[in-house]
């Protein structure tokens, strides 16, 4: 049964839901009634956000079309809009900023202030006095209102009220523990249902229980499950009244955006991503799905693959050869039929009633607008109609500037027009979109009220940086190194790559890159990491006319890494953004002013572009960068194309990927459970040696003997005793009295830290030798006594030993050789610190270790050592 209001002609479902609702517009039309029709024009004029090209296109038009002949969105009528007017104008004044964990805990009550950067004039509020006196009324009057309702559904049988016992004995749950598990271990081992039956049957042989817990057949269990219904995954935030750009609800869209929408309705955020994705390893059978995630959650959290969910599979037009395929009908074709999937697909979300949303027990009135879409670059130009091309004359997706300027980073904001859905439209309906570089197909998205799709298709900064202007800068630097100084110099590039230390999350290279011909983003990042250090004083200067010095080649990679590391930053003030920007600028001037002249287009790259000119307007427009990269999409293509295609038995291939998806969600959320956190204690690795104090010398020396020990153990043995008898001197002890005293060393290779990292010191760790290098914070009486790196000093680990002694509790060290700075005048090169190692050793307590650090050594200098910087 629907319930429609009388006053905003809104449609509701239930009774409860219906009965508040009328209460709060009969208020709100009865408070604004008494206003003339003037001021509540004004009022409104001033309320509503000033609208973009593409929302006052939508407002003019009474009905959009998608295409000439199918209507799509109607406008709301005239009665409904005034009413919604009046909402606006008695909107609370924070309402706007609540996130999704505020909106679930609060049921419907009204805070009393409002962001200043969200508000507007405060005379157009009712006071705090007013607001506060109606919070109490619209409280009292939920409760009343459930109480009734609670009494009318004893008395009365109603259609909803039947319409959900059925729905309730239609979404069905596991009947037991042991059916959930049996289907946990179908589901996530992938057996079919001949194993799964052999499972039962062998179960209920040797169970011995007068009635099986377990369903007749897997095909029965398989059945159950897809009558199941999901439970909501969403995860909230709660924020603060502090506007910056970090999460999507700080960005400049989400502000406007919600000022469009009616009172007491929140906005939810739909981001999509698509690419397509062949099954095999072969690449004759390709999937497009399209995936779409909540912008309300939080950004960490939002990454998460399980956060992510498959809403459909695009269909792919296939060509019958390669000459029906260049045909430009058979490629509009395909363009029509992607647009016409994501009418299909996502009008739903765009009824002018908005959606109930249940979460923690609570309704919420929400309307879901699609706020950006995350995409690879041909992806991006699907969804814009933009040419693909790099060499068409409009190539950039976000506004309408020539390839010939694509490398002039000197444009002001005067000299670039912004794509938009009006500009467009002119140019598609006067048949002219060749003279800006988009398809001859209508776009879809001209129809979507709140969304630019130019502007919402935003920058990855993987596919942007780490496959594209990283992966040009390091084959610029090759091509410029090896015409200036030859293949030898390219050769000793290879060989510091080869020499790089290991560090956790880093890819080595034990072979060195130049043979590496397609390298994955997260090896362009770790060699990111280390390039700085790889081109240092890698060549000496030439007094020859345009020679480009070595220090520029640093140079440039010391500005890349410093716009790198800006761009992960979670948060972003309007300072930051500018620092950003600047940054940004920096690095490109030099980067084509180096390699400008090697680069076949003179490097006329989208995506230089795109970085340079629109990545800020971005983060503003929809928050960080981080909240917006396809960098954990990718592994998605694993879970929701590929490992589930190898299960189908090939027909109805889709259907059957859907149904096996669903399961596995649901397997995932049936055994999700929180697991408590415990303090991670010291724990060692294998031991590599064991002996005791009254043999100590004569151990030692003979490990010092062993040819195939490694030069740091062996410092580190010849060192032990004396450094033993220092740390036991400083509680008094002296190493004459251990006679007495039962004293056992174990030497580990290994330990891990109480912050969950390991610490090594091992002569063979996967055939290499590691030791480790760390950090140590010093104690705030001893920390004008060294010079240190913002009060932390640095070390290498040479033995992980734990000393065990009768009647008193281990001890748990490392020896360790200490670094200290070069020089105190000059401490840093490339903004890291630079040291040489010391003759000074010393036993440290485990627990006394904070972090696990990346040594790099020069390699011009056999005792000069960088600390690496540059790690995200």
């Amino acid at each position: 049964m629907a319930f429609e209001c009388p006053f905003c002609n809104r449609v509701l479902s239930s009774r409860s839901a219906y009965s508040q609702h009328v209460k709060r517009c009969s208020e709100n039309y009865d408070s604004s009634s008494s206003s003339s029709s003037g001021e509540i024009q004004n009022e409104f004029d001033i309320i509503m956000p000033e609208q973009d090209d593409n929302n006052e296109d939508n407002r003019n038009n009474e009905i959009i079309y998608i295409s000439d002949d199918e209507p799509m969105f109607s406008s709301r009528s005239n009665e409904t809009s005034d009413i919604m007017q009046v909402e606006i104008d008695e909107r609370p004044q924070n309402i706007d900023n609540l996130t999704f964990e505020e909106h679930a805990s609060i049921q419907y009550e009204e805070p009393a202030s409002r962001e200043p950067e969200f508000e507007t004039e405060e005379s157009k509020f009712e006071s705090n006095e007013t607001e506060s006196e109606s919070d109490e009324t619209e409280s009292e009057f939920n409760k009343t209102e459930f109480e009734s309702d609670k009494t009318d559904n004893e008395s009365n049988e109603s259609e909803e009220s039947e319409s959900a016992e059925e729905e309730t004995e239609t979404i069905p749950k596991f009947p037991n523990n042991t059916y959930s598990d049996l289907m946990t271990l179908i589901i996530q081992h992938n057996l079919n249902n001949k194993a799964g039956n052999a499972i039962i049957c062998f179960f209920n042989k040797h169970s011995n229980l007068p009635t099986s817990p377990l369903p007749k057949n897997i095909e029965q269990g398989k059945k159950l499950m897809d009558r199941m219904k999901l439970i909501n995954l969403l995860n909230k935030e709660k924020t603060n009244n502090n506007r910056n750009y970090n999460k999507q609800y700080t960005s400049n869209w989400w502000a406007r955006t919600e000022k469009t929408l009616p009172t007491s309705s929140y906005l939810l955020s739909i981001i999509l991503y698509s690419d397509a994705s062949t099954t095999d390893s072969l690449g004759k059978n390709t999937l497009h799905p399209i995936f779409v995630t909540i912008g309300n959650i939080i950004t960490w959290r939002r990454n998460k693959s399980d956060v992510k969910q498959l809403l459909a599979y695009l269909p792919i037009i296939k060509a019958k050869d390669d000459t029906q395929k260049i045909f430009e009908e058979h490629k509009n074709i395909v363009r029509r039929t992607f647009h016409k999937s994501l009418k299909f697909l996502l009008s739903p979300l765009y009824d002018d009633n908005g959606i109930e949303l249940e979460l923690n027990n609570s309704i919420f009135w929400c309307f879901p607008r699609i706020s950006m879409i995350i995409s690879d670059w041909p992806e991006v130009c699907t969804f814009a109609l933009t040419y693909k091309s790099t060499k068409s004359n409009y190539p950039c997706h976000f506004c309408l500037v020539s390839k010939e300027d694509l490398s002039n980073i000197n444009l002001n904001s005067n000299q670039i027009e912004p794509r938009s859905h009006n500009n467009m439209k002119l140019y598609y309906k006067n048949n002219t979109g060749k003279n800006v570089s988009i398809e001859n197909v209508r776009n879809f998205f001209w129809s979507v009220p709140n969304i630019n799709i130019y502007a919402a298709t935003v920058p990855d900064r993987m596919h942007h940086l780490d496959l594209g202007l990283f992966q040009h800068q390091l084959n610029f630097t090759k091509i410029l190194i090896n015409k200036q100084c030859g293949k030898s110099v390219i050769d000793e590039m290879n060989r510091r790559v080869k020499l790089i230390p290991r560090y956790k999350d880093l890819k080595s290279f034990p072979n060195g890159f130049l043979h590496l011909t397609l390298l994955t983003a997260s090896e362009y990042r770790s060699l990111m990491k280390i390039m700085i250090f790889i081109v240092d004083e890698l060549y000496k200067d030439s007094g020859s006319p345009n020679f480009i010095k070595n220090n520029k080649i640093t140079e440039v990679y010391l500005k890349w890494n410093k716009m790198y590391l800006l761009s992960r930053k979670e948060n972003y003030e309007e300072s930051d953004v500018t620092l950003l920007q600047k940054s940004i600028n920096e690095w490109a001037k030099l980067f084509i002013e180096l390699f400008k002249e090697h680069s076949k287009s003179e490097l006329q790259f989208p995506k230089l572009h795109s970085w340079v000119f629109h990545i800020c307007s971005s983060i503003r427009e929809f928050g960080a960068i981080n909240g917006y990269t396809t960098e954990t999409y990718e592994s998605l293509h694993k879970d929701y194309v590929k490992k589930p295609y190898k299960l189908t038995n090939k027909k109805e291939i889709e259907k059957q990927i859907m149904k096996i998806i669903r399961r596995k969600a649901i397997i995932t959320e049936s055994s999700s459970k929180e697991i408590p956190k415990t303090p991670i204690a010291l724990k060692y690795s294998k031991k590599l040696y064991e002996f005791c104090i009254q043999n100590a010398e004569i151990y030692i020396q003979t490990r010092m003997n062993d040819p195939d020990l490694e030069k740091e153990m062996k410092l580190g043995f010849e060192k032990f005793l004396e450094c033993l008898d220092a740390y036991l001197d400083f509680y008094d002890r002296k190493l004459s009295e251990h006679e007495e005293i039962d004293m056992i060393f174990h030497i580990y290779g290994g330990v891990t830290l109480k912050f969950g990292s390991i610490m090594r010191a091992t002569n063979k760790f996967h055939k290499k030798p590691i030791f480790s290098n760390i950090a140590v914070e010093m104690n705030a009486d001893e920390i004008f006594e060294y010079t240190s790196d913002n009060g932390v000093c640095f070390a290498q680990v040479l033995l992980i030993t734990e000393i065990i002694m009768n009647y008193e509790e281990p001890m748990h060290l490392a020896l360790v050789q200490w670094y200290d700075f070069t020089s105190s005048v000059n401490p840093y090169l490339y903004e890291c610190p630079l040291l040489e190692k010391t003759n000074i050793f010393n036993l440290i307590e485990i627990e006394a270790i904070n972090d696990i650090i990346h040594i790099i050594p020069r390699f011009i200098d056999n005792n000069e050592f960088l600390v690496n910087k540059f790690l995200f």
